[in-house]
């Protein structure tokens, strides 16, 4: 970049500058959307592929569809059987609610391999027992926190519409931002959690798993490289089958959208970089002819005012990209702890920052793309006769 270029830069109204702010824009959003990505997929790796989810299969139950197949007790006895599958567990859902103290109504789950709790006191077992459960540190109102190691007596409804009581030692308190199956959820179990299900539904336990069946299931496979067979293997078996990595990694909601957005956003910048860059850099070469006419006639030829310009846009898109790419950073920090009880999972601020390439892209693209457009946009313009235009600018 010239002299030249500076000084026209920051004393002439008419330079590319004025381009700045579109681009810093463009810049940011797509810094923004980068880090909300990189964080949801960084604590994705870190919370659930991290603790096992490379060698999980999903199996879910849609109820009224019969393409499908159901979570029966038989089905997943034929989902074991699959060559590389190591264990089956299925997801059966019932309430707890308070029967000596508090007014707490919690949802019970199976706590399967994929539950990945971050627990915040106790400590979960290999395997829960069957007069076990793991609750939240606090929920409705209710601090269990005094109560952990404690046998604690559960109401839970009959399907007579009476209760009645199950004795359960609370092993382990997991932190309640933690919402992957709602707010305020304790875990069991498999055969607990059967048991409360089928007690609710009026059945016994083994006739409600062989008829309703669980409402989901997670497959633990022996090797990550036997994942894709197994998952083909339960497909064409009939189960709605899904492969937990694969299910994680397409970020749901406003994540989706933000990858989506990070991928698109490198077009737009980079061709709004260069219509900008097209149009700007005509605009201001045709507000600036009497000028560059003089130059001209002093000696200076078009490759130099070419430059002239070009260090406009270098300089106008540098300083756009760079303060894209510090808003974009800080902005998607700030998300960082809104966006974390959104996934129910911690997203740390190192997770945030947007990664390196998708960093670079917002810095360089506004450059390249207004450079480029400058080239383009000035080239008519720099065609015409010096003293002509200069008698014209009088």
């Amino acid at each position: 970049m010239s002299h030249w270029s500076l000084l026209t830069w920051k004393r002439d109204r008419r330079s590319l500058r004025r381009a700045m702010p579109t681009l810093a824009v463009l810049a940011t959003l797509l810094t923004t959307s980068a880090g909300v990505a990189a964080g949801a997929a960084g604590a994705v790796e870190r919370d659930v592929l991290g603790s096992g989810g490379l060698t999980q299969v999903e199996l879910s139950s849609f109820e009224g569809d019969a393409s499908v197949r159901s979570l029966t007790a038989s089905a997943l006895r034929d989902a074991g059987k699959v060559p590389g599958v190591r264990r089956v567990v299925g997801d059966y859902s019932s309430v707890l609610y308070a029967e000596e103290s508090g007014t707490y109504d919690l949802t019970s789950h199976t706590l399967t391999p994929s539950d990945d709790l971050p627990v915040s006191a106790g400590a979960i077992p290999a395997e829960l027992g069957p007069k076990e459960v793991v609750l939240p540190a606090h929920a409705q109102g209710t601090d269990f926190s005094s109560l952990l190691g404690r046998t604690v007596a559960f109401g839970y409804t009959q399907a007579s519409g009476t209760t009645d009581v199950v004795q359960l030692k609370i092993v382990a308190l997991y932190d309640p931002s933690w919402q992957a199956d709602g707010p305020g959820v304790a875990y069991l179990s498999e055969d607990t959690a059967a048991f409360l299900a089928a007690v609710r539904a009026g059945l016994e336990t083994e006739a409600f798993r062989e008829k309703e069946g669980a409402q989901s299931a997670v497959v633990v496979v022996e090797h990550q490289r036997q994942v894709a067979a197994v998952t083909r293997a339960l497909q064409d078996d009939g189960f709605s089958a899904s492969a937990v990595s694969d299910r994680v990694r397409n970020l749901p909601g406003l994540f989706g959208v933000a990858d989506l957005a990070m991928r698109v956003g490198v077009l737009v910048l980079a061709g709004g970089a260069l219509m900008l860059g097209a149009v700007r850099a005509g605009d201001s070469a045709r507000a600036r002819l009497g000028q560059l006419a003089v130059l001209r006639i002093l000696g200076s030829g078009r490759p130099e005012l070419r430059r002239i310009l070009l260090g406009e846009a270098v300089l106008s898109g540098g300083l756009a990209g760079l303060a894209g790419v510090v808003a974009g950073t800080g902005l998607s920090v700030a998300l960082a702890g809104p966006l974390s009880d959104a996934l129910g999972l911690r997203i740390t601020v190192a997770d945030a920052l947007p990664g390196p390439a998708w960093a670079a892209a917002a810095l360089l693209l506004p450059a390249v793309g207004l450079a480029a457009g400058t080239l383009l946009g000035s080239r008519e313009v720099l065609r015409r006769d010096p003293y002509l235009t200069a008698r014209a600018h009088g």
